[in-house]
């Protein structure tokens, strides 16, 4: 079966990747464990909170693989222990977040249950980019005209 893309237009070239992050997040788990919230702390600067009552900072884990903020969590069983009664499950958590080109994770911590991880997102800086057109006669080779060398001219506008 084939898969109906979104981005399918000639006119959105190398859209790939999005295509791809946009698989991904349909695919995280729709597991509500555990609960979280993302806040902005600034202009530029986010807060991700994960609710993790009963773990440790040794059984917490934040990583960042190809551009995924994973989040994991691993308790571990204390042998010996007897339950009268269980309501606390003791069980192992992965949330995981998209981050956006330039997300730049700057600090975790651990504080009254929640970890809180900050992200910093950079100043947008537009560029503006003037192609010069190469000169080239009509022939297969350009033949008999001179050519031209093209330029590429960047400026930058904050």
């Amino acid at each position: 079966m084939t898969r109906l893309s979104l981005l399918n237009s000639p006119l959105l070239l190398g859209f790939e990747h999005v295509e791809r992050v946009l698989d991904r997040v349909s695919k995280a788990s729709s597991d509500g464990y555990p609960p979280y919230n993302i806040e902005q702390v600034g202009e530029d600067a986010l807060r991700i909170s994960l609710a993790v009552a009963g773990f440790t900072t040794e059984e917490l884990s934040v990583q960042i693989e190809d551009s995924q903020l994973l989040v994991r969590g691993r308790q571990r069983e204390e042998p010996g222990r007897v339950f009268l009664h269980r309501g606390i499950a003791a069980r192992q958590f992965q949330r995981s977040f998209v981050l956006a080109d330039g997300i730049e994770v700057t600090g975790a911590h651990l504080d009254n249950g929640l970890l809180h991880v900050d992200l910093q997102r950079p100043p947008v800086e537009s560029r503006v980019r003037t192609i010069r057109i190469d000169g080239r006669g009509h022939g297969a080779n350009g033949a008999g005209s001179e050519r031209t060398e093209a330029a590429v001219d960047i400026s930058r506008r904050a």
